[in-house]
């Protein structure tokens, strides 16, 4: 049987003009992400990693070459559907976690699927099950201001868990948390690709990328290698 691909790059290229030059950020591009995978791309500042983030999670386009996400040809994909593909198959965990202050846990995690037009006695129990399995369910109503950091991050996994996509794509998910509380997470994400789910995480910290199932390194713009962690 086939292995199902969720990630397929190929050859990807992306400038930026500055003033009378162009910028190259990334120059052709080829890598895969499997089903069920835990990958780490990883590489310093000025590297190009935050750029293929940025296209990973179809928030900005590319130049020449292919994507494709989940089976979905995202080069082929016009602006005004990438919304769409963005909410549906990709779960966002920032460094800085971005939950409204003034809502609660739950209120925060049930947004996204509320907007998408789940009704709320059904959202609220998907919010229920993952924040019990995440070990939250005693803050569930209180505010991010009430969290320490690790919980605040719990709570932006819980809710890009809570829409069931093909991809969680972490944004240096331990950039914003002592040691402890990294570690707490990082223990997450491995307990989250052994139930299945597929992981990007982009980081500049080697000990963090050792967490994952196999690192992609980046430099000037390029995949300089690629390696299976043990």
């Amino acid at each position: 049987m086939a292995t199902e691909q969720i990630i397929s790059m190929r050859n990807v290229c992306k400038s930026y003009k500055m003033g009378s030059e162009r910028l190259n950020v990334l120059k052709n591009v080829d890598f895969t992400v499997n089903k069920g995978e835990f990958t780490a791309i990883l590489g310093p500042s000025g590297s190009g990693k935050s750029t293929l983030m940025n296209i990973i999670g179809c928030m900005d386009t590319f130049d020449s070459g292919s994507y494709s996400l989940n089976g979905i040809p995202i080069h082929q994909t016009k602006e005004r559907e990438l919304a769409n593909i963005r909410n549906h198959e990709i779960g966002f965990i920032f460094q800085n976690y971005h939950l409204i202050p003034t809502y609660t846990v739950m209120q925060n995690i049930i947004m996204p699927l509320l907007m998408r037009g789940q009704d709320r006695k059904s959202a609220e129990k998907d919010c229920r099950e993952i924040v019990e399995m995440l070990g939250l369910s005693e803050r569930i109503h209180h505010k991010p201001s009430e969290l320490s950091g690790g919980q605040r991050q719990r709570v932006a996994i819980a809710r890009a868990l809570c829409s069931k996509p093909s991809l969680l794509l972490a944004d240096e998910p331990t950039g914003a948390l002592d040691q402890t509380s990294g570690t707490e997470v990082l223990k997450l994400f491995t307990k989250l690709h052994e139930m299945g789910n597929t992981i990007v995480m982009i980081t500049h910290d080697l000990n963090v990328a050792k967490w994952a199932q196999r690192t992609i390194r980046i430099v000037d713009g390029e995949i300089s290698e690629e390696a299976v962690n043990a």
